[in-house]
């Protein structure tokens, strides 16, 4: 049994179908999901994205890539504060933690406060990325997975695996059960960005990539029932 998780979300899945910024039945479905989770006795932190609301340059190509990238991050600030209320909603402790000050509205995070929450039952949720430019939610799942000594990352998604091509754009794409880390950097199957994928590589960190769309996807990665595709090292 897996002791400790994080799982990343993109903030398009918090979307959902829905034209608003949040689909609420979307985000209560993914905490029903995470309780579960955690009666099991598996401690869970949460990284958001941002999409929902920014996508990096795409408003402005023009853009200084540093300044759009800050804006993802504050993006991502935002889902974070309105997914820890969901939570609060529910009963659940959620705290939100940033690599920077956001006034009084998050914690920064210390690897000594994140796992004295977790062992205290909350729920963590790190937003702001890694605080600097240049570094996708991806990397800061992974570097948080790293420094937390998470047992594994599960990446919810919207596609239901890892493909040798764009199952979008070619229907007669592959979806692998299982596959290597170091292959998907060699192939660059941009599942997850490089240098994450380094990162769960070298650390020997593995991965769950799945449709969070499919029913209860959340608690079968967690308890390891055979879902998506699963990224070994």
């Amino acid at each position: 049994m897996l002791k400790r998780v994080v799982i990343k979300m993109s903030g398009e899945a918090l979307a959902g179908n829905s034209s608003q910024n949040f689909d609420n039945t979307v985000i209560e479905n993914i905490i029903a999901q995470i309780q579960t989770v955690m009666e099991k006795g598996i401690q869970v932190s949460v990284v958001v994205g941002g999409g929902n609301f920014w996508r990096g340059r795409s408003a402005d190509s023009s853009m200084d890539r540093c300044t759009a990238d800050q804006i993802g991050m504050l993006a991502t600030v935002m889902n974070a504060l309105y997914v820890q209320d969901s939570f609060r909603q529910k009963g659940v402790e959620a705290i939100v933690m940033t690599p920077f000050t956001v006034g009084s509205m998050t914690e920064p995070f210390t690897k000594k406060a994140a796992l004295a929450y977790m062992e205290a039952g909350a729920v963590l949720i790190f937003a702001g990325g890694t605080g600097h430019p240049f570094f996708s939610t991806d990397t800061i799942t992974s570097l948080r997975a790293a420094e937390l000594e998470a047992d594994m990352i599960l990446f919810a998604k919207f596609v239901d695996g890892v493909y040798d091509s764009d199952p979008n754009e070619n229907e007669a794409a592959v979806k692998f059960d299982t596959i290597k880390c170091s292959d998907v950097i060699s192939k660059n199957l941009k599942v997850v960005d490089l240098a994450a994928a380094s990162i769960c590589l070298e650390q020997k960190i593995p991965v769950v990539i799945f449709g969070l769309n499919e029913e209860n996807s959340i608690v079968r990665a967690a308890t390891g029932e055979k879902i998506g595709t699963v990224v070994t090292v």
